[in-house]
């Protein structure tokens, strides 16, 4: 019998908001300043449906609401509700408002072109038709805007209101969520049964923000990506450069704010150097520590022709790579510099994939598929896999490693993987941990290990592991034919560059009845060409032995 879909209890958003802030409470509450205090002591003051209305104000866009359109079954009679968030501060009338919060764009929001006909058919001698034309001829009155608020309140006998303590709610969250991504429907996914998180531990120890200085500091970070993707929003390029003169002048003191910093330097840094301001845009680069800084630091070295320079900071990639695409880009970049200050380019050292030439029939479906059942004469099993399947293996081989508490890893019940997954501190935090995995992966029995790992942890949410694709016959089927050693070798490399060695992997995979008899089958229709990261892996399959071809398809009858 399939099992009833879950239902949400009529009051769940309040139930969720009141964990957000019993949960911020444990973790921070040295953290939260008076009147952040004030307004939880003010929350949790509040009946349960005056909470109920609070939360569906902030959850909605607003900040002004017209009172006749809060309708909500659950919650009941909404007027004393309203007079009741109001003695207790969480509650703003307009009278109480600044002029400035009524602006035509938010009037025009909240009112139907009807009420503005009616409001102001007797101040605009010739009707417009559409709902922009009446505001623009309504603006041309040049009334304030309070007035013009008042008279549409009147003509359609409502009234407005916008809860207040919304910039400490947003607080909340940041400090719940530990990201400015995520918000309250991470708890509805999680209260239908669509996302089961592993039960990793949440302590204050583990917590993301050590101090309100940390905390600050990340919002006001949060507000100069803003202000970037605003400017490039308008093509306001020009003001780019006082934004690059305070990323240079106040680089973050907290680690919490220093990835997005890096972050909003590369993007800085790309729009400054495509305007052509190189100096500024150098500069910028220099004081990001996340790829493509370096690479793009040298290509601007490049575009002044300042080649020993450029040769310098290539080579010191070179010498400790961040990643792989910057060593990638790297060796590509050396040899053109090396010739312009006129030495002897060293070839690369390339080994060329094995190459399947087919010739097949066309078909409706994707030329994998057709691949596929081309080779499954040969194979006893070939499966579409992509990139699913080595990391769903790689999530299995360390989830404990990737679950770990590693302080500032996990800072919300909703993450599938740590916060650090993709940088390169993952492995430099959990060195001994993920050596001592290895060796116990490479020195015992691998295969069960993965099938006791798949038996613990099958449904928790892991950004690694695709559990459709990984289902106990097939985990069987991939580990009677793959070698542990192949297996190892893989996982190290990924290892050294989780964020960008989770993609690339062959098509393919083609197994057959005995150990070691496998095949990596990467496909490539008409005119397609390898990417960076699947040339990378090849590279990696021909020198470790590993057995993987590039299937290349010309249809016959084209």
């Amino acid at each position: 019998m399939k099992p009833s879909a879950p239902v949400l209890e009529p009051r769940y958003y309040r139930d969720n908001f009141q964990r957000l802030c019993d949960t911020v409470e444990v973790l921070y509450d040295d953290l939260l300043q008076a009147e952040e205090q004030a307004w939880l002591q003010s929350w949790r003051a509040a009946s349960e449906p005056a909470q109920c209305l609070y939360v569906r104000l902030i959850s909605r866009v607003g900040p002004w609401f017209r009172v006749a359109k809060l309708d909500y079954p659950e919650i009941g009679a909404v007027s004393p509700l309203l007079a009741e968030l109001e003695a207790l501060g969480l509650l703003l009338h307009p009278a109480q408002a600044t002029p400035e919060s009524f602006d035509l764009e938010v009037l025009g929001r909240l009112f139907t072109l009807p009420e503005w006909r009616r409001a102001f058919s007797d101040c605009v001698p010739t009707p417009p038709r559409s709902k922009a034309q009446w505001m623009a001829a309504v603006e041309s009155l040049q009334e304030p805007a309070e007035l013009l608020r008042e008279r549409l309140c009147a003509f359609s006998g409502d009234s407005l209101v916008a809860p207040l303590g919304t910039d400490t709610v947003e607080l909340f969250q940041l400090l719940f969520f530990g990201n400015r991504r995520q918000n309250l429907t991470e708890f509805v996914l999680s209260d239908l049964g669509i996302a089961r998180y592993y039960p990793y531990a949440l302590t204050r120890q583990q917590r993301r923000f050590p101090c309100r200085e940390a905390v600050d500091e990340y919002g006001q970070l949060g507000l100069q990506a803003d202000t970037f993707w605003l400017l490039e929003t308008a093509a306001e390029h020009e003001k780019l450069i006082p934004l690059a003169t305070q990323l240079l002048a106040a680089p973050p003191r907290f680690a919490t704010s220093k990835r997005g910093y890096w972050a909003l330097c590369n993007r800085v840094g790309r729009s400054l150097e495509r305007q052509g301001a190189l100096a500024l845009a150098a500069q910028v680069y220099q004081c990001s520590q996340l790829h493509p800084a370096r690479e793009r630091y040298i290509r601007v070295l490049e575009q002044t022709e300042e080649w020993l320079q450029a040769q310098s900071a290539c080579e010191a990639v070179l010498a400790a790579p961040w990643c792989e695409e910057e060593r990638d880009a790297a060796q590509r970049i050396l040899p053109r510099l090396r010739r312009k200050l006129g030495a002897k380019a060293v070839a690369r050292r390339r080994q060329p994939a094995a190459v399947l030439d087919l010739q097949l029939p066309s078909s409706q479906h994707r030329v994998e598929r057709a691949v596929a059942e081309h080779l499954a004469a040969d194979w006893a099993a070939v499966h579409y896999v992509e990139n699913s399947l080595f990391n769903s293996l790689f999530g299995l081989a360390f989830w404990e490693q990737i679950f770990a508490p590693v302080p500032g890893a996990f800072h919300n019940p909703f993450q599938s993987v740590p916060a650090d997954m993709y940088q390169p501190v993952f492995r430099q935090r959990r060195t001994a941990a993920l050596a001592a995995r290895l060796q116990q992966l490479t020195q015992g029995d691998m295969a069960g290990e993965l099938r006791a790992a798949r038996a613990r942890f099958t449904g928790y949410q892991c950004r690694w592991v695709s559990w459709p694709l990984l289902t106990e016959a097939f985990l069987d089927e991939v580990l009677a034919c793959l070698p542990a050693s192949h297996l190892v070798s893989i996982w190290e490399r990924m290892l050294f560059d989780p964020g960008e060695n989770r993609r690339g992997f062959p098509d393919l995979i083609a197994l057959g009845r005995q150990p070691g008899e496998y095949c990596l089958v990467e496909v490539k229709g008409p005119g397609d060409q390898l990417q960076h990261s699947q040339r990378r892996w090849l590279q990696f399959f021909a020198d470790h032995g590993i057995p993987a071809r590039v299937a290349k398809v010309e249809w016959t009858d084209a």
